[in-house]
Protein backbone atom coordinates (compact mmCIF):
# COMPACT_ATOMS: atom_id res chain seq x y z
CA UNK A 1 0.00 0.00 0.00
CA UNK A 2 1.51 3.36 -0.99
CA UNK A 3 0.79 5.96 2.22
CA UNK A 4 4.13 7.52 0.83
CA UNK A 5 4.03 11.64 1.09
CA UNK A 6 7.29 12.76 0.31
CA UNK A 7 7.49 15.51 -1.42
CA UNK A 8 4.02 16.57 -0.60
CA UNK A 9 3.11 19.99 0.83
CA UNK A 10 0.23 19.76 3.10
CA UNK A 11 -2.11 22.75 4.74
CA UNK A 12 -3.77 22.15 8.00
CA UNK A 13 -6.04 24.06 9.18
CA UNK A 14 -6.70 24.70 13.06
CA UNK A 15 -3.60 22.75 14.10
CA UNK A 16 -2.77 23.86 16.92
CA UNK A 17 -4.96 21.31 18.92
CA UNK A 18 -7.14 18.10 18.80
CA UNK A 19 -7.52 16.71 15.62
CA UNK A 20 -5.93 19.33 13.06
CA UNK A 21 -3.13 18.99 15.15
CA UNK A 22 -2.81 15.14 15.35
CA UNK A 23 -3.82 15.48 11.59
CA UNK A 24 -0.86 17.32 10.97
CA UNK A 25 1.19 14.58 12.89
CA UNK A 26 -0.16 11.83 10.77
CA UNK A 27 1.01 13.61 7.62
CA UNK A 28 4.26 14.27 8.49
CA UNK A 29 5.45 10.76 9.47
CA UNK A 30 4.05 9.77 6.46
CA UNK A 31 6.85 12.37 5.06
CA UNK A 32 4.81 15.31 4.39
CA UNK A 33 5.99 19.26 4.76
CA UNK A 34 3.24 20.45 7.09
CA UNK A 35 2.25 24.20 7.23
CA UNK A 36 -0.24 24.49 9.85
CA UNK A 37 -2.83 26.96 10.14
CA UNK A 38 -4.37 28.82 13.19
CA UNK A 39 -4.85 32.00 15.30
CA UNK A 40 -2.35 31.79 18.22
CA UNK A 41 1.37 32.02 17.07
CA UNK A 42 2.81 30.77 20.24
CA UNK A 43 0.87 27.57 20.00
CA UNK A 44 1.84 27.45 16.35
CA UNK A 45 5.28 27.75 17.16
CA UNK A 46 4.88 24.90 20.18
CA UNK A 47 2.97 22.44 17.41
CA UNK A 48 5.45 22.83 14.73
CA UNK A 49 7.98 21.39 17.61
CA UNK A 50 6.24 18.18 17.62
CA UNK A 51 6.13 17.08 13.87
CA UNK A 52 8.31 14.27 12.88
CA UNK A 53 11.31 15.47 10.78
CA UNK A 54 13.07 12.60 10.02
CA UNK A 55 12.59 12.48 5.90
CA UNK A 56 14.08 15.89 5.63
CA UNK A 57 10.59 17.78 5.81
CA UNK A 58 10.28 21.65 5.79
CA UNK A 59 7.71 22.62 8.12
CA UNK A 60 5.92 25.85 8.71
CA UNK A 61 3.12 27.96 9.96
CA UNK A 62 0.46 30.62 8.83
CA UNK A 63 -1.02 32.66 12.02
CA UNK A 64 -5.00 33.49 10.35
CA UNK A 65 -8.09 34.32 12.36
CA UNK A 66 -10.62 32.06 10.89
CA UNK A 67 -13.31 35.10 11.79
CA UNK A 68 -11.57 37.56 9.93
CA UNK A 69 -12.28 36.83 6.46
CA UNK A 70 -9.58 39.19 5.11
CA UNK A 71 -7.01 38.03 7.78
CA UNK A 72 -7.38 34.69 6.21
CA UNK A 73 -7.15 35.87 2.27
CA UNK A 74 -3.87 38.13 3.47
CA UNK A 75 -2.24 35.51 4.93
CA UNK A 76 -2.40 32.34 2.83
CA UNK A 77 -1.65 35.05 -0.23
CA UNK A 78 1.20 36.03 1.70
CA UNK A 79 1.85 31.91 2.26
CA UNK A 80 1.54 31.34 -1.26
CA UNK A 81 4.27 33.65 -2.42
CA UNK A 82 6.51 31.37 -0.52
CA UNK A 83 5.48 28.49 -1.16
CA UNK A 84 3.44 28.13 -4.70
CA UNK A 85 2.83 24.16 -4.78
CA UNK A 86 0.32 22.75 -1.59
CA UNK A 87 -0.97 19.40 -2.67
CA UNK A 88 -3.04 18.63 0.67
CA UNK A 89 -5.76 20.81 1.91
CA UNK A 90 -7.40 20.07 5.48
CA UNK A 91 -10.05 21.98 6.52
CA UNK A 92 -10.79 21.90 9.96
CA UNK A 93 -12.70 24.62 12.28
CA UNK A 94 -14.17 24.75 15.44
CA UNK A 95 -17.92 24.25 15.71
CA UNK A 96 -20.32 26.83 16.93
CA UNK A 97 -21.47 27.00 20.51
CA UNK A 98 -25.00 24.55 20.77
CA UNK A 99 -28.23 25.54 22.05
CA UNK A 100 -31.58 24.64 19.76
CA UNK A 101 -31.63 25.94 16.39
CA UNK A 102 -34.85 28.01 17.06
CA UNK A 103 -33.19 30.05 19.58
CA UNK A 104 -30.19 30.57 17.35
CA UNK A 105 -29.98 34.00 16.17
CA UNK A 106 -29.37 34.73 12.52
CA UNK A 107 -26.22 36.18 13.24
CA UNK A 108 -25.00 32.84 14.38
CA UNK A 109 -25.53 31.54 11.20
CA UNK A 110 -23.66 34.25 9.20
CA UNK A 111 -20.96 33.78 11.18
CA UNK A 112 -20.49 30.04 10.71
CA UNK A 113 -21.14 29.64 7.71
CA UNK A 114 -18.22 32.35 7.05
CA UNK A 115 -15.70 30.52 9.37
CA UNK A 116 -16.78 27.23 7.49
CA UNK A 117 -17.94 27.19 3.93
CA UNK A 118 -16.83 31.09 2.83
CA UNK A 119 -13.35 30.18 4.38
CA UNK A 120 -13.35 26.76 2.58
CA UNK A 121 -14.08 27.71 -0.57
CA UNK A 122 -11.52 30.67 -0.67
CA UNK A 123 -8.39 28.08 0.40
CA UNK A 124 -9.76 25.40 -1.89
CA UNK A 125 -9.82 27.99 -4.66
CA UNK A 126 -6.21 29.28 -3.82
CA UNK A 127 -4.53 25.78 -3.70
CA UNK A 128 -6.96 24.15 -6.38
CA UNK A 129 -4.46 25.59 -9.12
CA UNK A 130 -1.30 23.89 -8.24
CA UNK A 131 -2.64 20.90 -7.04
CA UNK A 132 -3.94 20.26 -11.01
CA UNK A 133 -0.61 21.46 -11.92
CA UNK A 134 0.78 18.58 -10.52
CA UNK A 135 -2.08 16.15 -11.29
CA UNK A 136 -2.24 15.53 -7.19
CA UNK A 137 -4.65 16.94 -4.59
CA UNK A 138 -6.13 15.81 -1.66
CA UNK A 139 -8.86 18.20 0.03
CA UNK A 140 -10.27 16.88 3.91
CA UNK A 141 -12.65 18.68 5.55
CA UNK A 142 -13.37 17.67 9.15
CA UNK A 143 -16.91 17.55 9.84
CA UNK A 144 -19.05 15.79 11.45
CA UNK A 145 -21.03 12.91 12.22
CA UNK A 146 -24.22 15.42 12.15
CA UNK A 147 -23.97 15.44 8.37
CA UNK A 148 -25.35 11.58 8.58
CA UNK A 149 -27.20 12.45 11.98
CA UNK A 150 -28.27 15.88 13.41
CA UNK A 151 -27.35 16.18 16.99
CA UNK A 152 -29.82 17.18 19.57
CA UNK A 153 -28.48 20.58 21.12
CA UNK A 154 -26.03 21.37 17.95
CA UNK A 155 -28.46 23.40 15.85
CA UNK A 156 -26.39 25.69 13.83
CA UNK A 157 -23.73 23.32 13.69
CA UNK A 158 -25.47 20.89 12.30
CA UNK A 159 -26.96 23.06 9.67
CA UNK A 160 -23.50 24.15 8.41
CA UNK A 161 -21.90 20.74 8.71
CA UNK A 162 -24.62 19.79 6.09
CA UNK A 163 -23.65 22.61 3.80
CA UNK A 164 -20.06 21.68 3.76
CA UNK A 165 -20.86 18.13 3.59
CA UNK A 166 -23.02 19.10 -0.01
CA UNK A 167 -19.78 21.54 -1.39
CA UNK A 168 -17.41 18.91 -0.86
CA UNK A 169 -19.34 16.48 -2.93
CA UNK A 170 -19.71 19.00 -5.83
CA UNK A 171 -15.90 19.51 -5.47
CA UNK A 172 -15.47 15.88 -5.75
CA UNK A 173 -17.49 15.98 -8.90
CA UNK A 174 -15.58 18.63 -10.91
CA UNK A 175 -12.25 18.18 -9.71
CA UNK A 176 -11.80 13.71 -9.93
CA UNK A 177 -11.00 14.68 -13.69
CA UNK A 178 -7.50 16.61 -12.72
CA UNK A 179 -6.60 13.69 -10.21
CA UNK A 180 -7.93 15.84 -6.91
CA UNK A 181 -10.23 14.44 -4.69
CA UNK A 182 -12.24 15.96 -2.07
CA UNK A 183 -14.04 14.11 1.29
CA UNK A 184 -14.86 14.47 4.67
CA UNK A 185 -13.64 12.44 7.73
CA UNK A 186 -17.30 12.76 10.08
CA UNK A 187 -15.31 12.58 13.74
CA UNK A 188 -18.14 11.32 16.48
CA UNK A 189 -17.21 11.96 20.03
CA UNK A 190 -13.48 12.13 20.56
CA UNK A 191 -11.42 13.16 23.33
CA UNK A 192 -11.09 17.13 22.22
CA UNK A 193 -12.07 20.53 23.54
CA UNK A 194 -14.94 20.07 22.04
CA UNK A 195 -15.87 17.39 23.52
CA UNK A 196 -15.55 18.82 26.69
CA UNK A 197 -17.47 21.80 25.82
CA UNK A 198 -20.57 19.25 24.91
CA UNK A 199 -20.30 17.50 28.37
CA UNK A 200 -19.96 20.82 30.19
CA UNK A 201 -23.18 22.23 28.15
CA UNK A 202 -25.40 18.69 28.73
CA UNK A 203 -23.83 19.23 32.26
CA UNK A 204 -25.46 22.24 33.04
CA UNK A 205 -28.62 21.68 31.04
CA UNK A 206 -29.74 18.50 33.02
CA UNK A 207 -27.99 19.05 36.53
CA UNK A 208 -26.02 15.82 36.25
CA UNK A 209 -22.17 15.94 36.62
CA UNK A 210 -19.93 15.41 33.59
CA UNK A 211 -18.65 12.16 34.33
CA UNK A 212 -22.36 10.63 34.49
CA UNK A 213 -22.89 12.44 31.10
CA UNK A 214 -19.52 11.12 29.95
CA UNK A 215 -20.97 7.53 30.86
CA UNK A 216 -24.44 8.03 29.25
CA UNK A 217 -22.65 9.23 25.92
CA UNK A 218 -20.24 6.15 26.25
CA UNK A 219 -22.74 3.55 26.57
CA UNK A 220 -24.41 4.69 23.38
CA UNK A 221 -21.59 3.67 21.59
CA UNK A 222 -20.71 0.37 20.19
CA UNK A 223 -16.55 0.14 21.24
CA UNK A 224 -17.94 1.85 24.88
CA UNK A 225 -15.21 4.83 24.50
CA UNK A 226 -14.58 8.11 23.02
CA UNK A 227 -11.96 7.73 20.06
CA UNK A 228 -8.86 9.53 20.32
CA UNK A 229 -7.80 12.61 18.20
CA UNK A 230 -5.14 9.94 16.78
CA UNK A 231 -7.61 7.77 15.24
CA UNK A 232 -9.41 10.26 13.72
CA UNK A 233 -6.54 11.41 12.09
CA UNK A 234 -5.07 7.81 10.97
CA UNK A 235 -8.21 8.24 8.68
CA UNK A 236 -7.57 11.79 7.45
CA UNK A 237 -4.02 10.94 6.20
CA UNK A 238 -5.17 7.41 4.46
CA UNK A 239 -7.39 10.21 2.39
CA UNK A 240 -4.48 11.99 1.81
CA UNK A 241 -2.63 9.35 0.65
CA UNK A 242 -1.69 7.91 -2.89
CA UNK A 243 -3.80 4.39 -2.03
CA UNK A 244 -6.89 6.43 -1.44
CA UNK A 245 -6.75 7.97 -4.84
CA UNK A 246 -10.60 6.66 -5.91
CA UNK A 247 -12.04 7.58 -3.06
CA UNK A 248 -13.37 10.97 -3.68
CA UNK A 249 -16.76 12.37 -2.90
CA UNK A 250 -17.77 10.46 0.58
CA UNK A 251 -18.80 11.09 3.98
CA UNK A 252 -16.92 8.32 6.44
CA UNK A 253 -17.45 8.47 9.90
CA UNK A 254 -15.13 7.63 12.61
CA UNK A 255 -16.96 7.28 15.81
CA UNK A 256 -16.73 3.49 17.27
CA UNK A 257 -20.18 2.78 15.25
CA UNK A 258 -22.43 5.34 17.35
CA UNK A 259 -23.79 6.85 14.21
CA UNK A 260 -26.94 4.67 13.02
CA UNK A 261 -27.39 5.26 9.43
CA UNK A 262 -25.17 3.48 6.38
Amino acid sequence: MNLDLTGKTALVCGSTQGIGLASAIELALLGANVTLVARNEEKLREAVDTLDTSAGQLHRYVVADFADRENVKDAIENYLRLVPDVHILINNTGGPSGGPIIEADTDQFLKTFQMHVINNQFLAQAVVPSMKKAGYGRIVNIISTSVKQPIVGLGVSNTIRGAVASWSKTLSLELGQFGITSNNVLPGYTVTSRLDAVLEMRSKNSGKSKDEIALEMQSAIPIRRFSEANEVAAAVAFLCSPAAASISGVNLPVDGGRTESM
